[in-house]
């Protein structure tokens, strides 16, 4: 049976109507629900000396107290951060960004910047223990948290914390060194899923 021209004309003009409101109704949907949807982030922590094991942790707690989703995947040297002790020390030699103040002293001497050769690091031993202690000093004059105290906020705000399997076995590392916390270890091809979904994924 044949279909006339005016039930033509009236499926085009219902098409089209039904066209205009999903213009209309669509985008404003599509708004509330993504203002509805929780934001997610997913950082790659592979660094363990101290300066390196702030970002993650700063990102992270801060990432979680706005509201959001949060895992971190700790592979290589970022491994150490998940250690029950952290072992976490800086070393100036080879580091000509990091700026050596005095956290002690008078204003005047605190503003002083010390350039450090790398021979003169390199050559005197227990160097690294002396930036290390000096760093810790400073953060701790001006507030900020230790590394402890931020993954500790962290699991408290229940961020996710991950270890990479891959490296716990190259490393020869042992499941009863970390905090009970983690009990994700998983590779790579685990971890890539939730990286992709997520609304911001950082490398550190």
């Amino acid at each position: 049976m044949s279909t006339s021209a005016d039930e033509m004309q009236g499926n085009a003009q219902l098409d089209a109507w039904l066209d205009k409101k999903l213009d209309e109704l669509l985008p404003k949907k599509l708004e509330k629900i993504d203002a509805a949807r929780t934001p997610s982030m997913a950082i790659i922590a592979t660094k363990g000396t101290l300066d390196w094991a702030y970002p993650p942790f700063i990102l992270a707690s801060t990432a979680a107290a706005l509201g959001w989703e949060v895992q971190i995947f700790f592979t290589f040297y970022g491994l150490l951060l998940l250690k029950k002790e952290i072992p976490a020390q800086i070393s100036p030699l080879g580091n000509p960004a990091m700026p050596m103040k005095m956290p002690f002293g008078p204003k005047w001497f605190q503003d002083i910047e010390w350039p450090m050769p790398n021979l003169i690091m390199a050559g005197i031993p227990g160097f690294e223990k002396v930036a290390t202690g000096l760093m810790k000093k400073t953060f701790k004059n001006k507030g900020v948290a230790s590394i402890e105290e931020l993954r500790e906020l962290c699991l408290e705000a229940e961020v996710k914390m991950v270890a990479c399997q891959m490296t716990v076995d190259v490393f020869g590392f042992d499941n009863s060194e970390f905090i009970p916390e983690v009990t994700d270890y998983v590779g790579a091809t685990s971890f890539l899923p939730v990286a992709q979904k997520s609304d911001v994924c950082l490398f550190i």
